[in-house]
């Protein structure tokens, strides 16, 4: 296949899974607690033992966690509810084609995080990624499938990608911003060997990582926290991204690849050159580290994202009149397919205008070739 545009950032929500996921594929002794759909008073709704979570299939107008704007399919015209656009192969490849979209990366729900039962949790993880891999089977050119990764446990989290190779996906999705056990632990070693012997790239995606914002209550439609909830969230990267860096991960793991996904990319280049800065800093002062173990790294924190690390953006006209900052091959761009924050279905003309002045070359890298030879396509 001829590949021109691929978006590195879409997603599959919870609203859009089939009724039957996990009913039909955890163990029988979970079905009884895992996830499913009732019908309820508000319409049908995902639950979970005594918790009712997100509504399901779609809704009109309900964007109130979104500060009032509209999903992309709603401002598409094609929001109908009860339609599964975007996991019904016809339908979300007829998006693509409407949008100029050869390949989608996809990443999944958070659902996992929201069962307590740390066991029950494992098996929602396990079920979600064996039916994302039937759904990316059903158009393997185009469909690429980011496989859910525990964030509770280092172990359980090297399991899983070792399931997600075995499945043939072609990342995983690992909402670094929300665990609780600092990813430069060395705790987490078994998570970055797995990754770098398997060559599955880990996606950290958004997902927490907000101090002040509050998501449910009275305050949660205050204007204030939603513009903190919504203008900040693309920051939340900054921790995990010096962790596995100054940690030694990448070191350690030259194969080992980390996408920062959704997360922009005019902010990258000020902190590359702030933890660079902090490295040198850290390079003078030989006696303190010679107490402590010494520093773990041979380079700069900048060339192991030149050479480990990618970022996804949708508009980011600053980012990109600085690429040459962070590497044409580092940075690659997305639609955020089918959230309110995405171009979709107007990319084309986002496109145009962010990239106003970009060199062809350079376009190119960042619009399709990146992607492709990032996941093998």
């Amino acid at each position: 296949m001829e590949y021109r545009i691929i978006s590195a950032d879409d997603h599959i929500d919870l609203q859009w899974l089939p009724k039957d996921l996990w009913q039909t594929r955890v163990p029988a002794q979970w079905r009884e607690r895992a996830p499913r759909v009732i019908d309820t008073a508000d319409g049908p709704y995902w639950v979970c033992g005594d918790e009712r979570w997100d509504p399901w299939g779609g809704r009109k107008g309900a964007a109130g966690a979104m500060g009032g704007r509209r999903l992309a399919l709603e401002r598409g015209g094609v929001l109908e509810p009860g339609v599964l656009r975007p996991t019904t192969t016809e339908l979300r490849l007829a998006d693509m084609d409407r949008d100029g979209i050869d390949a989608t990366v996809m990443y999944g729900p958070i659902v996992p995080l929201l069962v307590k039962d740390p066991e029950l949790r494992r098996v929602c993880y396990r079920a979600y990624n064996d039916w994302l891999a039937e759904f990316c089977a059903t158009a393997p050119d185009r469909l690429i499938g980011a496989g859910l990764i525990p964030i509770d446990d280092p172990k359980s989290a090297a399991a899983e990608v070792r399931h997600l190779n075995q499945l043939r996906l072609r990342m995983g999705m690992f909402l670094a911003a929300r665990v609780e056990l600092p990813l430069w632990e060395q705790a987490w070693e078994p998570l970055w060997e797995a990754a770098a012997e398997t060559g599955i790239p880990i996606g950290f995606h958004l997902g927490g990582g907000l101090r002040t914002a509050v998501f449910s209550g009275p305050k949660a439609t205050d204007a204030g926290n939603m513009g903190v909830r919504v203008s900040c969230s693309t920051l939340q990267m900054d921790e995990p991204l010096a962790a596995v860096i100054f940690s030694g991960s990448l070191e350690r793991y030259p194969e080992l690849k980390i996408v920062l996904a959704e997360t922009g990319i005019g902010w990258l280049p000020y902190m590359l050159e702030r933890m660079d800065d902090s490295y040198q800093k850290f390079l003078d002062a030989k006696e303190y580290w010679g107490a402590h173990g010494g520093l773990k790294l041979t380079m700069s924190p900048s060339a192991y994202f030149r050479r480990q690390v990618w970022a996804t953006f949708q508009t980011d006209r600053v980012g990109l009149r600085v690429v040459d900052v962070l590497g044409e091959d580092r940075v690659m761009w997305a639609s955020d397919y089918p959230h309110a924050d995405s171009t979709w279905p107007e990319s084309q003309k986002a496109i145009k205008e962010n990239f106003e002045g970009v060199p062809l070359q350079t376009r190119r890298r960042i619009l399709c070739d990146n992607a492709k030879e990032l996941y093998g396509l």
